[in-house]
């Protein structure tokens, strides 16, 4: 006798799915993009929420984790509007393009729209989705089909504003694009955003996202990059917030030729935050630096995990993951690079380093390589340990006391993935809030 197994579905799936039947006729887009939403829904509730079981979320039970699901945000109030004001500070007193989502919609009263780069063009993408802007049928979900990733596949049905960003062809954007999403309404909500992001070929951008947020927000953001040949991507995501927001991202990114990508992915909050990075290489002689640092206390727990896929000859990888838990927290990396049988000369290293500054803290890492091509150089390592005690005894022994010896190895410590940023006064604005959680923490 054959008996199926059937999976019950969690009071957070169930309250989803409900959410997208009440949502699905007012959400923009019709045709083509309705009919994407509803073919990700449809595997998003045939696989669920993702659990310990697959693989890819094995230390990041998020059906477990997540008990019940918030509903899906409103317009945002008056109230929020002027909490949102102050939002996206993180990243200092640096002249940027600054563009603004308070609760997932668009805010154009504190979005700096005038004056666009030549060649730069911006659209709020719940309006992209409404008009079918050709870049939304040409590009959107195509870097990783959401039938791939559960995640990415419910952030597809329940889309609703984000940006859409097209850089013309040879042109070179002057100042950083900063997104900021806000989350700031009063009662803890769904938030999903998915932004589009087409650089053409020879252009260049700075790409600069800073999610914050005031309450026990349920955040789903993804950002799909399109960078052609010769072209040149920064791109760095900051995230802070309470221990009880839970925030998870995705970066899809398909890469040209002789192309560069620079790619930071800074946590300095939030209860638990999962930074998925998914990179391909379609075109021969690219490049791209994958970094980033994550600051953890009390309970949180953060998981960042990024899939390298070298499809084209001669491409060049680099991943620096650094990561310093305090208290309870949890750290979490998960790395693979892919080298498939027409990537010959592929050059690709991943490194992943855990500071631990409690003994409660937990560190886990999966450094993975899958290679099917002969001619390649590719490693990885992992390391976690505490302070080196030698080294603050040497600070010490010179008249620095024991806080801000300890201070400064871990800033040396986060230093190390932070320089990696090209843009000078974006590395100083996190390393202030690097030692901001430092002064926090009584050292």
């Amino acid at each position: 006798m054959n008996a199926e197994v059937l999976s019950m579905k969690t009071g957070a799936e169930l309250a989803l799915a409900d959410a997208y039947a009440a949502a699905k006729a007012r959400l923009p887009g019709d045709g083509k993009v309705a009919a994407l939403r509803e073919a990700a829904f449809k595997q998003f509730d045939a696989a669920g929420l993702p659990s310990w079981r697959v693989e890819q979320w094995h230390y990041t039970d998020l059906r477990g984790l997540l008990r019940e699901a918030r509903p899906l945000a409103g317009a945002p109030d008056a109230a929020a509007m002027a909490r949102a004001k102050d939002a996206g500070r993180l990243v200092g007193d640096i002249d940027v393009q600054r563009i603004v989502f308070v609760d997932g919609a668009f805010a154009p009263e504190l979005s700096d729209m005038d004056k666009l780069s030549p060649g730069l063009t911006i659209r709020p993408m719940g309006e992209a989705l409404a008009a079918g802007d050709p870049l939304i049928a040409a590009n959107l979900g195509k870097v990783v089909p959401a039938e791939r990733e559960g995640v990415i596949a419910l952030n597809t049905a329940l889309m609703r504003d984000g940006v859409l960003i097209h850089v013309a062809k040879g042109a070179t954007v002057e100042h950083p694009i900063h997104l900021v999403f806000a989350a700031t309404g009063a009662k803890p909500s769904s938030v999903f955003t998915r932004s589009l992001v087409v650089i053409e070929q020879g252009a260049r951008a700075m790409i600069v996202e800073s999610h914050e947020a005031t309450a026990a927000h349920q955040i789903n953001t993804a950002i799909e990059l399109v960078v052609g040949d010769n072209a040149h991507v920064d791109h760095i995501k900051i995230t802070a917030g309470p221990d009880d927001l839970v925030h998870v991202a995705s970066l899809m990114a398909a890469v040209g030729a002789h192309a560069r990508l620079n790619d930071f992915t800074f946590n300095i909050g939030g209860g638990l935050v999962r930074n998925q990075l998914f990179v391909r290489f379609d075109g021969e002689g690219t490049v791209a630096n994958l970094r980033g640092a994550s600051l953890l206390k009390g309970k949180q727990h953060a998981d960042t995990t990024l899939l390298a896929d070298h499809k084209a000859k001669g491409c060049q990888s680099r991943e620096m993951f650094a990561s310093v838990l305090d208290g309870d927290s949890r750290g979490v990396f998960q790395g693979k690079i892919v080298v498939q049988p027409r990537a010959q000369q592929t050059d690709a290293k991943m490194m992943t380093r855990s500071l631990l500054l409690s003994e409660t803290a937990e560190a886990d890492s999966k450094p993975e390589l899958e290679i099917f091509a002969d001619d390649v150089q590719c490693g990885h390592g992992a390391t976690a340990g505490a302070l080196d005690e030698d080294l603050k005894f040497y600070l010490m022994a010179r008249g620095i006391p024991e806080t801000e010896a300890e201070s400064l190895l871990v800033q040396a410590f986060i230093g190390e993935a932070v320089e990696g940023i090209e843009h000078a006064g974006l590395r100083d604005a996190l390393m202030e809030q690097v030692v901001a959680w430092l002064r926090a923490r009584g050292t």
